[in-house]
């Protein structure tokens, strides 16, 4: 049973979304403002990004130093972090001490401290990110089948914290612009689960709702690009690398979409557990990888839809073409046996999915991100207790088609780059 949602909302704009959990004095909080790096320019990626690591450096009145001695004297944790579409201030604390962290909140996201000092170290920690993800197959592999599949021109195809280029040459006046343009209460969302009661959480809030004025942000409609027609591959060369990285997808549904859970569970069986078939044939049966998976990843404009693993090299074009066979052979049709794993797994893993503050937290979080109902994880158990072949059937052959994909392909160009034409997907085309 989930605990019930408290909801308010401060006269500033900010809403309140709260559950009470007593099993532990302490209390996890998060100020939520949308937007994040999907409002950053273009070709100055990774302001959003950058911005939310310096307001952990500091305030108006507390040099960094002092800020960190702070949180740590009252036994809490805060950070701020930038994501795709949101700047999240994450604390937590315990419940003794929820107002005094609150006030340390209020003077960070009011009272930057834009200390130069600090913005330079800032700079060279995302640089020296920035320089290990360029070596690192995974990644570069992931952020290829990104860019397909959303369309260069996209901001959501970009890194969160930038490129090499746009944060060497990043300014604070960057930082403040967007954080006087884009930071407002009338697009935040407090949540907060623990041992607080909600007449405590809002006379806390009066403060912040006093003196954080709202202004009008403009979210933009991001609209990711189509799916492609028929399937090709790409190769990212990783010279001499042991291992390929797999990475095979198309635009899938965003986490508001109605097919975005029904879609969720029937990949359950395929790829979106341990026990799903692309895990059984690519790691236990021929032993090519320490795991395979395939998953719907979804945020509030877009989805993708993923399949994906890390094989030995000489193994690579046998494991593309065993994801490809799989995902076609589970198209003609999943069986009763399919359909009674997925409801057991899924029903049983419902029971312990919310014992815990950060589980709690998590569901709050995508209730009020994707305007989902109070009883969504209810009527998704109800879903899935209801399920039938025919029900999950529909769902694969509208959202996982092996014929309408990208795949791409990290590793050594020089042993794998010629093996891929034997897909017979055409010939394929090296990304430099």
């Amino acid at each position: 049973t989930v605990p019930p949602v408290w909801k308010s909302s401060l006269a500033n704009g900010m809403r309140i979304f709260g559950i009470k959990h007593s099993e532990v004095p302490l209390v996890q909080y998060n100020v939520v403002i949308e937007g994040g790096h999907m409002l950053d320019d273009l070709d100055a990626p990774g302001v959003a990004s950058m911005l939310a690591a310096m307001l952990n450096e500091g305030t108006k009145n507390r040099t960094p130093e002092e800020l960190e001695e702070e949180i740590e004297l009252l036994g809490a944790m805060i950070r701020v972090s930038a994501d795709d579409e949101d700047i999240t201030v994450s604390v937590n604390t315990l419940a003794r001490n929820f107002e005094k962290t609150l006030a340390l909140v209020e003077e960070m996201l009011l009272e930057p401290r834009w200390d130069s000092a600090a913005f330079e170290l800032v700079r060279t920690r995302t640089l020296n990110g920035l320089r290990r993800s360029s070596i690192d197959p995974t990644y570069l592999g992931s952020m290829a089948l990104n860019k397909l599949i959303l369309g260069e021109d996209n901001i959501f195809a970009t890194d969160v914290s930038g490129t090499t280029e746009s944060v060497k040459t990043m300014t604070m006046e960057q930082l403040k612009a967007f954080y006087e343009k884009n930071f407002s209460p009338s697009v935040a969302r407090f949540l907060v689960v623990g041992d607080v009661e909600q007449a405590r959480v809002e006379k806390s809030l009066e403060s912040l709702g006093t003196h954080w004025s709202p202004k009008e942000v403009q979210i933009p409609q991001i609209e990711p690009a189509p799916a492609p027609e028929k399937p090709a591959v790409y190769f990212v060369n990783i010279p001499d690398a042991k291992q390929s990285n797999i990475f095979i997808g198309a635009p899938a549904l965003p986490r508001g979409h109605p097919d975005y859970y029904p879609a969720y569970v029937a990949n359950y069986k395929l790829g979106g557990s341990f026990n799903g078939y692309v895990n059984l044939v690519l790691r236990e049966e021929k032993g090519y990888t320490y795991g395979a998976r395939t998953s719907l990843n979804a945020l509030k404009n877009y989805g993708t839809f993923v399949a994906s693993s890390a094989v030995r090299s000489t193994a690579t074009l046998e494991s593309v073409e065993i994801f490809r066979d799989l995902m076609a052979g589970y198209r003609e049709g999943v069986t009763q046996e399919d359909v009674d794993f997925t409801k057991n797994a899924l029903l049983k893993g419902n029971a312990l999915r919310f014992e815990t503050q950060r589980a709690l937290m998590g569901m709050l979080n995508t209730m009020s991100t994707y305007g989902l109902p109070d009883d969504y994880i209810a009527q998704e158990e109800n879903y899935v207790k209801q399920l039938t072949v025919d029900e999950v059937n529909s769902m694969v052959q509208k959202y996982i088609d092996p014929l309408k994909m990208y795949y791409v392909v990290a590793g050594d160009g020089a042993t794998q780059l010629k093996e891929m034409k034997k897909l017979g997907f055409g010939e394929p085309v090296l990304i430099k």
